[in-house]
């Protein structure tokens, strides 16, 4: 069965940097994109950034430029690499693959950005 465990959330300071990681098991990791979503407070989930198996990726609007996805495939784990934290980043960060149909969520971690 497909289990993700995400980690490396916390409280930081407008400006600040984060990485969140994602360690996966029960399937084969490297057959699989992999992506970021986050849900902020009374928001629906939105998509934060994707990577394909061959590391090939893509970002929500909001994220370009600041934010940078990566896995290691031997690893079985991907990551999210935040910089330059804004307020709306506030929110919990889960990781999922890329299939259909969809995994169940894990936990997430929580990322708040503060003053």
């Amino acid at each position: 069965q497909a289990r993700v465990v995400e980690s490396g959330g916390g409280s930081v300071q407008f400006g600040g940097s984060l990485r969140l990681s994602c360690v996966t098991s029960g399937f084969v990791f490297n057959h699989y994109a992999m992506s970021w979503y986050r849900q902020a407070p009374s928001q629906a989930r939105e998509l934060v950034a994707s990577i394909s198996r061959d590391s090939r990726t893509n970002y929500a609007d909001s994220v370009k430029g600041r934010f940078v996805i990566s896995r290691d495939d031997a690893r079985n784990t991907v990551y999210l690499q935040m910089n330059s934290l804004e307020f709306e980043d506030t929110a919990v960060y889960y990781c999922r693959r890329e299939v259909r149909p969809p995994d169940s969520w894990g936990q997430g971690t929580q990322v708040t950005v503060s003053s």
